[in-house]
């Protein structure tokens, strides 16, 4: 059983996972660097525990602790409760849910343990917004996509926005980082994917015409919000893939068209 205790000093050092959460330089170095990842309210926090994360701490307002009484009942981890005035002041910002936990992160799988047992994975390149990524991996949970692949400057998953955005997603789709690229593409490849890259450009295919969903394996190589994928990028895949577009319009917010894309690659859909 957890121990409650009540925090009313913002410059208690038992807060210090908490500090700071609107600072997105200081948690991007800092939340990899030791370890840890934020997640924000009540369901964000069971979808943590439930996918096997250690939790750290819980921090709580007064009225959420009887709506997560079964959890500090179950975790050995301390539970802070403060006033909402003193959890604006450790954060940086309202906590709205009133339920923050720290917990800790796993040890990342290689590109190579995920494709092995992957059919259908999404290659991200310098997608370094955190809504677009948790948008993405929510698509690729609901949509059946195995695993995610990052490029070494992609944003960070578990960073509290995307795991926010997600709905907890990030935490169901396993994901590795490719450190060298676009080289770690080859292994890819050498995986018996077909790399397929999506982009607006005339020349490509229709994602249609492609036909994704019946080929064995797929990586579909999605690229950051307004530049797309690089040069090199788009060089290094076996095809590159557009989603047909109506009305003038030239190209979709990249977590739309992910979604939108994901559904073509995915097993079982009905022919036409």
């Amino acid at each position: 059983m957890a121990e409650l205790i009540t925090v009313d000093d913002p410059d208690d050092p038992r807060l210090s996972d908490y500090i700071g959460l609107t600072d997105v330089e200081l948690r991007r170095r800092r939340e990899p660097a030791e370890g840890l990842f934020i997640a924000e309210g009540e369901k964000v926090i069971r979808r943590a525990r439930q996918t096997g994360y250690e939790m750290r701490s819980m921090l709580l307002s007064a009225k959420w602790v009887d709506v997560m009484r079964d959890v500090i009942d179950e975790v050995p981890a301390p539970v802070y409760a403060v006033a909402p005035e003193l959890a604006e002041r450790v954060t940086g910002y309202h906590v709205h849910r009133g339920a923050l936990a720290s917990m800790q992160r796993k040890p990342l799988l290689t590109a190579d343990e995920l494709l092995a047992t992957a059919r259908r994975v999404v290659v991200m390149e310098s997608v370094n917004d955190h809504t677009n990524i948790g948008a993405i991996f929510r698509s690729a949970a609901a949509l059946g996509i195995d695993a995610v692949l990052l490029s070494p400057d992609c944003a960070d998953p578990l960073y509290r926005r995307s795991v926010k955005v997600s709905m907890g997603a990030v935490f169901s789709v396993p994901y590795a980082r490719l450190e060298a690229w676009p080289k770690s593409l080859e292994t890819v490849r050498e995986g018996g994917f077909r790399l397929l890259a999506l982009t607006p450009d005339a020349k490509a295919t229709s994602i249609d015409e492609a036909a994704p969903h019946r080929l064995e394996r797929v990586a579909l190589m999605l690229g950051a919000e307004g530049d797309g994928l690089s040069t090199r990028a788009l060089m290094a895949a076996d095809e590159w893939v557009r989603i047909p577009m109506a009305h003038g319009v030239d190209s979709l917010n990249v977590g739309a068209a992910a979604a939108v894309a994901f559904y073509a690659v995915a097993t079982g859909r009905p022919e036409n």
